[in-house]
């Protein structure tokens, strides 16, 4: 994907932002039950990050970002060849803070979500 150099440097900006919140432990990961990927929100946005219980360190890995409130994305991936070893860096303080959690199911419903939907 062809981008100017502002937009490269503001996603740089992001990710090292996301990075830093992770090693801080202020941004929360969790392993999603039956997937191999982590997932995050903050700033009211969804944070996948993947797929992270794949041995082969060849195969991409991917930063997507989407707010709850928009269809509109970002997508960066460990082969952009000037982001790609952020994406990975990220990957590794990730699956650092994550490796022990046990998974969870984020889309599983409770009493509380159906209350919302159904009064």
């Amino acid at each position: 994907m062809e981008r100017d150099q502002t937009t490269t440097e503001r996603l740089q900006k992001l990710i090292a932002h996301i990075s830093a919140l992770t090693e801080s432990g202020e941004l929360h990961w969790e392993r999603q039950q039956g997937s191999a990927h982590r997932y995050a929100r903050w700033n009211n946005n969804l944070l996948i990050l993947g797929p992270a219980d794949v041995d082969d360190e060849r195969l991409p890995r991917y930063l997507f970002v989407t707010p709850f409130d928009s269809p509109n994305c970002i997508e960066v991936n460990s082969e952009d060849p000037v982001l790609g070893s952020v994406v990975l860096n990220l990957f590794s303080k990730v699956d650092a803070a994550t490796r022990n959690q046990s998974a969870v199911d984020p889309f599983s419903l409770d009493s509380a979500t159906l209350d919302r939907l159904i009064p």
